[in-house]
């Protein structure tokens, strides 16, 4: 770092740290509700960047992009803008793991989200490199440059990415490096210690892109994307009817046996890379070797943007050599002359110790100082973008002295996700799947909405437009609900239910019982004129809700039962040390984490069901 002379320039009420996607998210959500923002990034070039795959949503993540949405965020009005295909995941499932994924422009989503940026209020973008946070009794004063300037705030929000000491690594190849060949953050690691963070080192990585032209796609599968789905934004009016497809291909042996043949030269096997990577989302060489019996792993061929030939090839990453890289590419169906444009390579990133935040994302011991996005140890541009949203929020209500927003687990994916990392922390980079929410019946991405937009609305996020088009929404699930439940009788149901296999009702039958009994309901409503002008999301919603009402009712029971845990709170200065009856392990982990309630000190690691009830036998003597 240069010396350079301090200097003070204008402060803000908030300055947020990065400008990926939980950036974005956390300077808008500030911005929107009235706080004075400064948004500083590395490089303005690289704001909303999707350094990995040009997609947003997938499996859970589709999920959280909803309820992003849902609350007053951008990401998903931003992802149908740029989509260049968009296509719902596990239609053949049940409702609940359904999820949306699109195919994004990746420059139309940088410049779109970049524009959204600087036409937004109270917010003001700038290029420049923190070096230090500025902290006076405890409390957050301010961000120092590596120029040098002094910016003065009440609220600071790190949303770093993988910038922090980011190294980029291929075989023998090693540089300090953020991603794509952007500059990495060298100098704010240091101070982030000296604050009393605990940092690790974590690792992800990213596959080669290919010139398009020279892929033969007559050996791959075409797919194509969806055209009667509802879009990520409840604000768009529906998906492109235009859609460029992608393609799958296959690894084979001839692939698997010069990965197997160069494991030596991989520095994730030879120890050059210390980082923990992400187990969900291995590269190709940790595929053949955790997975030595799979004859074939899948490859998605997905275009990059509109104006390129550039294709990311997903489920290929990796950190081997350049040159075993070209021979490994193109054993691949229909990549067998393809030429690389971008080599895949690894990055290694500082990132800290989620246990150290609370359930608001602020820093246990800095008031005003929060983190989002990576620097969490999540991976992913959902996850990130859900995290800065609600840091931003956070921020926000504190500066306006406001509650705060605090997500429960029955309320959202968002509220799974932060319980987890502040909750249980995360050796690995952390990944939103539907398998880690409880209460998934209940938390699909169709109704967002109903679960969240009041939550937003609030807090002052969301706008009175958005808020008129969730009330309307309201209005037609209900009315669509009351029509489902009317009563036919048994002269105008007996020949259609018998036609289907049914006999014919001694009684009147409504069309909810015939949603029951699996009769598809664009044939209840041509035969009996309902739902004629109702729309499609809509209708499936008030759908979802009838079939699934046995669940939905014994998953609100369950609810209610684990709402008692949460609201018994424990004092956040209560010392467990002092408590009789708590095993050693327990009273190192509740120290440490601090639980807001019971219901989180029972998911913590190491805190079994007997220290819960003697946490409970002591609660009820202090009243």
């Amino acid at each position: 770092m240069n010396v350079t002379n301090e200097f003070h320039t204008e402060g803000y009420d908030a300055v947020v740290v990065g400008a990926g996607h939980a950036g974005c998210e956390a300077a808008l959500a500030l911005a929107r509700t009235g706080i004075s923002t400064l948004l500083l990034s590395l490089n303005l070039d690289s704001i909303a960047f999707m350094a990995c795959n040009p997609s947003i949503g997938g499996t859970a993540k589709g999920h959280l992009v909803r309820e992003i949405d849902a609350l007053g965020g951008e990401m998903g009005v931003n992802a149908d803008k740029t989509a260049l295909q968009i296509r719902m995941l596990n239609v053949g499932k049940g409702a609940a793991v359904q999820s949306l994924r699109s195919q994004a422009d990746k420059h139309a989503y940088h410049a779109q989200m970049k524009q959204t940026l600087e036409r937004t209020e109270n917010l003001t973008v700038m290029q420049g490199e923190v070096c230090q946070v500025l902290v006076r009794e405890g409390k957050v004063c301010g961000v120092k440059t590596t120029f040098g300037e002094v910016i003065d705030a009440k609220a600071v929000i790190l949303a770093t990415g993988v910038y922090l000491n980011g190294a980029v690594i291929a075989g023998e190849f090693w540089q300090k490096s953020g991603p794509n060949g952007f500059a990495p953050a060298n100098e704010l690691t240091a101070n982030l210690i000296e604050l009393g963070f605990q940092v690790r080192r974590f690792k992800t990585g990213t596959p080669a892109r290919v010139d398009g032209r020279t892929i033969d796609y007559s050996r791959c599968e075409k797919q194509e994307g969806d055209r009667d789905i509802y879009p990520f934004s409840y604000l768009s009016d529906g998906v492109p009817q235009e859609q460029t497809p992608c393609y799958l291909t296959y690894t084979n042996e001839q692939t698997h046996a010069i990965i197997r043949a160069n494991l030596h030269r991989s520095p994730l096997y030879a120890g050059v890379i210390k980082g923990t990577g992400p187990r969900y989302c291995p590269s190709i060489e940790e595929k053949v070797v955790r997975f030595a019996d799979k004859e074939r792993h899948q490859i998605f061929l997905e275009p990059e943007c509109a104006g390129s030939h550039e294709v990311y090839v997903q489920g290929m990453s990796s950190s081997l050599p350049h040159d075993v890289q070209r021979a490994m590419y193109r054993t691949v169906a229909g990549l067998e002359h393809v030429k690389i444009m971008r080599y895949a390579y690894a990055i290694e990133y500082d990132c800290i110790d989620t246990l150290d935040i609370l359930p608001t994302l602020e820093f246990k011991k800095v008031e005003g100082l929060y983190t989002a996005g990576q620097i969490n140890g999540t991976s992913g541009y959902e996850e990130a973008a859900a995290q800065g949203l609600i840091a931003g929020l956070n921020a926000s209500l504190r500066l306006r002295g406001k509650p705060p927003l605090i997500l429960r687990r029955d309320e959202a994916y968002i509220g799974v996700l932060i319980d987890d990392l502040v909750t249980k922390g995360t050796n690995e980079p952390y990944r939103m799947m539907t398998s880690r929410a409880e209460h998934r019946i209940h938390l699909r991405q169709d109704n967002a909405d109903l679960r969240l937009t009041q939550r937003g609305y609030e807090a002052g996020l969301v706008t009175p437009a958005r808020y008129e088009r969730f009330l309307r929404r309201q209005e037609a699930i209900a009315r669509i609900g009351q029509a489902l439940n009317e009563r036919v009788s048994p002269k105008l149901c007996a020949a259609f239910l018998q036609t289907h296999g049914f006999p014919a009702p001694g009684g009147g039958v409504t069309f909810a019982d015939m949603l029951r009994r699996g009769i598809p309901l664009p044939e209840i409503a041509e035969t009996f004129g309902i739902l004629r002008d109702e729309r499609r999301e809509d209708v499936e919603t008030a759908v979802i809700d009838i079939k699934y009402e046995g669940y939905l009712k014994r998953g609100l029971e369950q609810i209610e039962k684990a709402k008692k845990l949460e609201d018994k709170k424990l004092p956040p200065d209560l010392d467990y040390s002092n408590i009789d009856g708590l095993r050693l392990e327990a009273r190192q982990k509740l120290n440490k984490i601090r639980p807001e309630n019971l219901g989180q000190a029972g998911r913590i690691s190491g805190v079994n069901p007997a220290d819960i009830a003697v946490l409970m036998v002591y609660l009820s003597l202090q009243k």
